[in-house]
C-alpha cells in the first residue's frame, strides 16, 4: 500500500482572494456537482432567470428521486438577503414545476451561529440544506471541502400532513404520471389491506397519494407517483436494514430519514416478480403503526 505524504493545508477566503469569484466556484461545481455531497446529481441549469427575483445560481437534479435542488452560492458569510433569496428561488421553482420534489440549498464560506439558528427555524417547513465551504491551499493547489451543517430534506410528519391536504383527483395525477404507475399504487394498497385490520382507500393529494380510512389520511406508507415508477415511502424503525434487503432483492431504495423513514422505487415489472420482498416491509410498517 502506497504511503501518503502529509501536506499542510492553509485555509483561504475565496471572497478576499484576487483570483477566485462566485463564477469560478459555480464552474467547479458544474464540472462535478457531486462535490456538494447531495448524491448523484446533474446540472439542469445555471444563472436561471427568476421572474422579478434575479437569477438562480444552480439548478441540480437527482433523477433517482425526482428531486430538484435550487442552489444559491455565496462567498463570505451568510446574510439575510441570501437566505431570503434561497427560499424565494425554491418557492418559485416548486410552484413552476409541482410534479417534482424541491429542496433549497444555501452554500456559503461562513455560516454563523446566529444565521444557522435562524435557518433551523425553517427546518421541517421548508426542505433545506445548508453547506459550509472551506477553500484550502495545499502547496500550489487549491481544494474545496463542502460540509453540510444543516440537512432537512424531508418535511416533518405534521407539516407533511398539512401541506398534502386533499384537493387532487386520480385524473389530476393521470396528467402527471401514467395509468400504469397509478395501478402500482392500487396493487400495493391491496397488499396493505390484506395485512391491515383497517380498510384503506387511496386519498389523492397534491404532492402524494396516501392510504385513508375514510376519516383521515395515514402517512405510515405513502406514494409519490413518478413518470416511470412509483416511489413508496415507508415509516419503519430500522430503515437502513430494509434498504439493504430491498436492494439485494433488486429494488432501488434509500434511507430518507435515519430516524425512521425510507423509500423504494417500484416499477410494474418489479411488483410482478418481487412482491414477496415487499410484503414483510408492509407488515412491519402496519404493525408499528398499530402499536403507535
Amino acid at each position: 500500500m502506497t504511503q501518503l505524504i502529509y501536506a499542510k493545508a492553509e485555509a483561504i477566503s475565496l471572497k478576499n482572494h484576487p483570483s477566485y469569484n462566485e463564477k469560478w466556484l459555480a464552474d467547479k461545481i458544474a464540472e462535478d456537482p457531486t462535490l456538494l455531497n447531495l448524491g448523484d446529481v446533474i446540472v439542469l441549469g445555471r444563472e436561471r432567470r427568476q421572474e422579478r427575483a434575479g437569477r438562480l445560481d444552480l439548478l441540480l437534479f437527482d433523477s433517482d428521486s425526482d428531486l430538484r435542488y435550487e442552489v444559491e452560492l455565496m462567498l463570505g458569510a451568510t446574510d439575510e438577503s441570501h437566505i431570503i433569496r434561497t427560499i424565494e428561488y425554491w418557492d418559485i421553482e416548486r410552484r413552476r414545476y409541482p410534479a417534482y420534489d424541491h429542496c433549497a440549498v444555501l452554500v456559503a464560506e461562513e455560516v454563523t451561529g446566529r444565521f444557522l439558528g435562524l435557518l433551523g427555524l425553517f427546518a421541517g417547513s421548508i426542505p433545506l440544506v445548508v453547506i459550509q465551504l472551506h477553500a484550502l491551499k495545499i502547496g500550489e493547489q487549491i481544494a474545496l471541502d463542502f460540509v453540510k451543517v444543516l440537512d432537512q430534506r424531508s418535511l416533518r410528519r405534521d407539516d407533511e400532513a398539512e401541506v398534502s391536504a386533499p384537493g387532487a383527483t386520480r385524473d389530476y395525477w393521470l396528467t402527471r404520471t401514467s395509468s400504469q404507475v397509478l395501478e402500482i399504487a392500487d396493487s400495493i394498497l391491496s397488499l396493505i389491506n390484506q395485512k391491515s385490520d383497517v380498510r384503506f382507500h387511496l386519498n389523492y393529494n397534491k404532492y402524494h397519494l396516501s392510504p385513508s380510512d375514510g376519516i383521515r389520511s395515514n402517512n405510515f406508507i405513502h406514494f409519490r407517483p413518478r413518470r416511470q415508477y412509483l416511489q413508496v415511502v415507508v415509516r419503519v424503525s430500522n430503515p437502513s436494514e430494509w434498504v439493504e434487503r430491498l436492494e439485494a432483492a433488486g429494488f432501488s431504495a434509500a434511507v430518507e430519514d435515519p430516524a425512521g423513514r425510507m423509500r423504494v422505487n417500484v416499477r410494474a415489472e418489479d411488483l410482478k416478480t418481487q412482491e414477496a420482498a415487499l410484503l414483510p416491509l408492509i407488515e412491519q410498517a402496519i404493525l408499528e403503526e398499530q402499536r403507535g
